[in-house]
């Protein structure tokens, strides 16, 4: 899956209360209604994303489906982010031997 199909699928918050609740446990559509608090065809359109964007994986048990993460497309957003935050790190290193040298200078 892609990176911008993972953040749009994680952007919105009841797709994201969704996430949480199958992060450590498979749970059915009718307990993320429960846990979500929104009609059966509304918690369905937004597993529809997940699954599409890869988040989740559903499986059938007779008339029950049953919904797990799939952490493969935020590792690959923890891996995007972490490009980042090297970036943003060595920025504040440099920021901070800039301000060291100035205050050597000062003195």
């Amino acid at each position: 899956m892609s990176l911008p199909q993972t953040l749009e699928a994680i952007a919105e918050p009841t797709r994201m209360r969704i996430l949480d609740a199958v992060r450590d446990r498979e749970r059915s559509v009718g307990e993320l209604v429960d846990i979500v608090g929104m009609h059966q065809p509304g918690v369905s359109r937004h597993l529809k994303v997940l699954r599409t964007a890869g988040l989740v994986d559903a499986r059938s048990d007779g008339t029950r489906r049953w919904y797990r993460a799939r952490f493969e497309p935020l590792q690959e957003l923890d891996a995007w982010l972490e490009l980042h935050r090297r970036a943003r790190d060595l920025q504040l290193d440099r920021l901070e031997a800039h301000l060291t040298m100035k205050r050597k200078d000062r003195r």
